[in-house]
C-alpha cells in the first residue's frame, strides 16, 4: 500500500503509477483510499483531469518513501537477504571424528569459495537440541527420531573391532566376548553418564570391556592409541577403513559385527531455508555421502 502511494505521489498520476507498477488503475485507487481510511486524512485532491497531493499527503509521502527504502534495504542486505552471493552465519554441530575428517575440509572449501559466509562449528557426540540452541545444521550417527527435524540419511558406517598386527601378535586376537575382558582395550567416555560407551555387536548385544587401558572422549585420540598398538578398539569405518586397507589395522570378530549405523544430516523445521543454509546443508550432505 505504501509503495503504491509513493509511486502515485512521485508521478502525480494514478494511471502512470499503475503502468509503472504493472497493476490496474483501480488497484491504485483502492490502495490510496484504504490508506486514507487508515490515516483519517485526505492524501490527494482529485478532479477529472489530475490528482494533487494534499498537505498531509506530502508529509506522509516523505515518511513513506523512507520506510519503503528501509524495507528494500532489509532484503537487499547480504548478511540478511538472499542476494547473488550467499552470506551470513551458519551454526553447525557434528561428532568430532566426522567433523575433522569430512566436515571441516568441506567447510574450509566453502569458506574459500564464499567469503561472506561465516561458520560456528560445535563438536559433540551427543544429539544436540538444535531448536533450543539455535543450531542451523546438525550431523548425527545412529538413530534420529524427532519430528521437529528435517533429516536426510546420507551414509552408513560400520563398527569394527580392530588392532594392529603387532598387538595381535603380542596378545592374540579376540574371538569371543569374554576375550575382550582379558585383553587391553580402549574406551570412549560418555559425558552424559560418566561411564564408558558400550561396545556394540550383532543382534543388539553390547558389552563393557573391563580391560580398558586407554580411555578418552575423542575418537581420533582413540584411533591414535589403537594405531600405536596399545590396545584393541572399536572404531567406525570412516576412521578405520584406510588403515585396514593399508594393513596398519586388522579387523577381528567380524562374525558378530553389528548392523551398520546410519549417518544423518538434519536441520530444524523453521520456515524457508536461506540460500547459505541450503548451500552448506547440501555440500556437507554430499561430502558425508562419500564416507
Amino acid at each position: 500500500m505504501l509503495r503504491i502511494f509513493c509511486c502515485a505521489a512521485e508521478l502525480g498520476s494514478f494511471k502512470e503509477a499503475a503502468i509503472r507498477l504493472a497493476i490496474s488503475p483501480q488497484a491504485v485507487t483502492r490502495a490510496v483510499q484504504e490508506l486514507e481510511r487508515l490515516q483519517g486524512e485526505l492524501l490527494f485532491h482529485r478532479n477529472t483531469r489530475q490528482v494533487q497531493l494534499s498537505a498531509f499527503g506530502a508529509k506522509l509521502a516523505i515518511l513513506a518513501q523512507q520506510a519503503v527504502q528501509q524495507v528494500d534495504q532489509l532484503f537487499e542486505h547480504d548478511d540478511i537477504g538472499s542476494g547473488d552471493e550467499p552470506a551470513g552465519l551458519v551454526r553447525l554441530t557434528a561428532p568430532a571424528s566426522l567433523a575433522r575428517t569430512v566436515i571441516l575440509p568441506t567447510l574450509t572449501d566453502l569458506a574459500l569459495r564464499h567469503p561472506k559466509i561465516n561458520f560456528d562449528l560445535r563438536l559433540s557426540d551427543e544429539l544436540v537440541d538444535v531448536v533450543n540452541e539455535k543450531i542451523d545444521i546438525g550431523v548425527r550417527i545412529g538413530v534420529l527420531r524427532d519430528n521437529r527435524f528435517v533429516a536426510r540419511k546420507v551414509a552408513k558406517t560400520q563398527l569394527y573391532v580392530v588392532g594392529t598386527p603387532a598387538c595381535i601378535a603380542r596378545h592374540g586376537a579376540p574371538r569371543a566376548f569374554e576375550d575382550l575382558n582379558r585383553l587391553p582395550t580402549t574406551a570412549m567416555h560418555d559425558r552424559n553418564t560418566g561411564r564408558a560407551w558400550p561396545w556394540m555387536f550383532a543382534d543388539g548385544q553390547h558389552i563393557y570391556p573391563t580391560g580398558a587401558r586407554f580411555m578418552c572422549d575423542d575418537a581420533e585420540a582413540e584411533l591414535s592409541a589403537v594405531l600405536a598398538g596399545l590396545a584393541f578398539g572399536q572404531l567406525p569405518s570412516f576412521l578405520a577403513d584406510s588403515h585396514i586397507a593399508a594393513g596398519r589395522l586388522v579387523a577381528v570378530m567380524r562374525e558378530v559385527e553389528p548392523a551398520p549405523w546410519d549417518i544423518y544430516i538434519y536441520r530444524p523445521q523453521r520456515g524457508p531455508l536461506a540460500q547459505r543454509l541450503r548451500l552448506v546443508f547440501d555440500a556437507v550432505g554430499d561430502a558425508l555421502a562419500k564416507v
